[in-house]
This record gives C-alpha cells, sequence and structure tokens, in this order.
C-alpha cells in the first residue's frame, strides 16, 4: 500500500509518514524543503519500506497534479492522500497584509483543495482509497491572532463534509475522513511568520506530534471512520463552543491573547516560511518537549471505542447479574 503525506517534512506530517512506514506502508512525501525531505524518507526508509520525496508547493495545483501522476507512474496507485500542510500567521487582523492572507489560506485550505483533487482523480478510476483532512479543534472555535489559519480550518471543514455527500450520492467506495487536532509540539512555533514581538506557544495541554499521526493513520486504515477528534481538549473545546459560544468569546478576548505567547522576545534571526521555505534542520518535534505529552487516553480510546464498549457492555450484564442475584436471595 501507499501513503501519500504533504506538509512531511516536519511536524505532524513527519510524525505521520513515519507511522505511515511503521504500518509497513510504502510513503510518499510532498514539501517545500528539499534537504528536510530527504531526511524524513531517510527516516522512513528506516522501518523497510520505499520512500519517495517529491518538492512541491501544495498551493500549486498544478504541481500538485503533476506529483500526483508522477506517484501513479513510478511508485503505484494511491492508497492513502493525507492533505496536512498547513501555513499560520501570528499577528492581529489589522496587521495582516492581503497578501498574506491569501497565501496562508492558499496553502491551508486551497492545499487540501488541491490534494484532494489529485487524489480523487486517480483514486476514482479503481473507485477505492481514502483521503484524510487534517483539520484542528481551531475548526469549531476560533481563537484570536490566527484568523487566517482559524478561518481556512473552517473552510476545510465545509469542503470535506460537501465533497464526502458527493461520493455517498455516487455510490463511490472512496472514503474521506478529517481529524482534527488539539495542541501540539511542531516546529510551527518556531517558523510562521510572527508579528507579536513575542515567541508563541500551542495553547496547553500540548501533545507530541506522534499522538495525532497515529489518529491520522488509524483514521486513514479504518473503514468505520469518519470525523476523529484528538485529545481531551479537542474534544472539550468544539462542545462547549456548541453550549456556550458567546462565553467562549468572552473568555477568548481575556485570555486568548497570553495563552499563545511567552515571555521570550522572538529572535531577531527567527525564519518566516509563509512565503519560502525555512531552512533549518526542523524534525517532528518543536521546541516543547518537556511540556508535550506523548499519549492521549481520549484518543487510545476512540482508536478502541468498540472494544470499549463491549468491555463497558460486559461489566452492566455483570453488574445486573449481581443485582438480580442478590434479589434472589
Amino acid at each position: 500500500m501507499i501513503a501519500v503525506v504533504t506538509g512531511a517534512s516536519a511536524g505532524v506530517g513527519r510524525a505521520t509518514a513515519l507511522e505511515f512506514a511503521r504500518q509497513g506502508m510504502d510513503v510518499v512525501l510532498l514539501a517545500r524543503n528539499a534537504a528536510r525531505l530527504e531526511a524524513a524518507a531517510a527516516e522512513v526508509c528506516g522501518q523497510g519500506v520505499r520512500a519517495l520525496p517529491i518538492v512541491a508547493d501544495i498551493a500549486d495545483a498544478d504541481a500538485v497534479e503533476a506529483a500526483a501522476s508522477r506517484i501513479e507512474t513510478e511508485f503505484g496507485p494511491i492508497d492513502v492522500w493525507v492533505n496536512n500542510a498547513m501555513a499560520t500567521i501570528f499577528a492581529p487582523f489589522d496587521r495582516i497584509t492581503a497578501q498574506e492572507f491569501r497565501r496562508a489560506t492558499e496553502v491551508t485550505y486551497l492545499g487540501q483543495v488541491y490534494g484532494t483533487m489529485a487524489a480523487l482523480s486517480h483514486m476514482r478510476r479503481r473507485d477505492r482509497g481514502t483521503v484524510v483532512n487534517v483539520g484542528s479543534a481551531l475548526a469549531y472555535r476560533a481563537i484570536p491572532l490566527q484568523s487566517a489559519y482559524c478561518g481556512a480550518k473552517y473552510a476545510v471543514r465545509g469542503f470535506t463534509d460537501a465533497i464526502r455527500t458527493e461520493l455517498i450520492h455516487n455510490g463511490s467506495a472512496i472514503r474521506l475522513v478529517m481529524v482534527h487536532l488539539p495542541a501540539v509540539n511542531t516546529p510551527q512555533f518556531d517558523w510562521a511568520l510572527n508579528k507579536l514581538g513575542k515567541r508563541p506557544q500551542p495553547v496547553p495541554p500540548i501533545f507530541q506530534p506522534e499522538v495525532p499521526a497515529r489518529a491520522i493513520v488509524d483514521a486513514a486504515l479504518n473503514p468505520d471512520r469518519r470525523e476523529v477528534w484528538v485529545g481531551l481538549p479537542t474534544v472539550m473545546t468544539i462542545l462547549a463552543n456548541k453550549l456556550a459560544p458567546g462565553l467562549l468569546d468572552r473568555y477568548l478576548a481575556r485570555s486568548g491573547y497570553s495563552g499563545q505567547l511567552t515571555d521570550e522576545p522572538v529572535p531577531s534571526d527567527a525564519p518566516a516560511n509563509l512565503f519560502i521555505t525555512a531552512d533549518g534542520d526542523f524534525g517532528a518535534h518543536g521546541r516543547f518537549d518537556s511540556r508535550a505529552l506523548p499519549v492521549s487516553y481520549q484518543a487510545i480510546a476512540s482508536r478502541h471505542r468498540g472494544a470499549l464498549m463491549i468491555g463497558l457492555l460486559g461489566l452492566g450484564c455483570i453488574g445486573l447479574a449481581l443485582l438480580t442475584a442478590r434479589g434472589i436471595r
């Protein structure tokens, strides 16, 4: 089997590529930075599978389609396509230029559109395959200082639901899945365009990238998955926004700024990867290893919810039997 991962040179994408390799799948890695792609591909090959690194800007529809055609010709049929590439801007909306907002939207939203187009154009011929679109808790509850990113993730959610219904209408066996992530320890907090003067951070609690990587791979390989919420904070955020969105507006107006900022000033040589790739030895992890959680028990329960439900049902039956026995006595 062959999995394609966009944004695979670092962060969640890199961790996801490696997790697919651990499952015995060959992996195609798409990103802009050639050196990091080669390093990520070497990690994948270290698991005893094939890897194909392709340098491509996910915001370029022609480049994405060309990559998909090359994969089908040189590597084999695409079984799974993961749309993971993203870009964000840490700034108030009135300090973002139109060009910056457009670029962040093109990468984070249209990149997923173009990836889905390219994948479906080949999967439809075989009427099989899975597309995984990577979302966020911020696709349900937007926060200040990341308006471009939040808007793009909302758009991805609407787009995904629309295309999924079209596939169902056409009787297609192709699956379209969405996985929503919590705060993750990735390099984006070191290389994203930042106009705030202080170094940003994920809103705690923070998870290691292997946590969403496992959820993405599980969603791709299990046919009963439609949408996955990763981590208890994601679940709580989405549900709270459904119950009290106005209350969350006011809470985030008070704490949404400080929660995303550290006390450290932005280094004078800090990269900004919005328009050009950031050079450097960035891997899957960011600089928050000491604070990031390596596991999410909610995610584990979600992956094994069938067995969990059977176990709970069994305990319920045992309890009912004990109560019945006491009543007979």
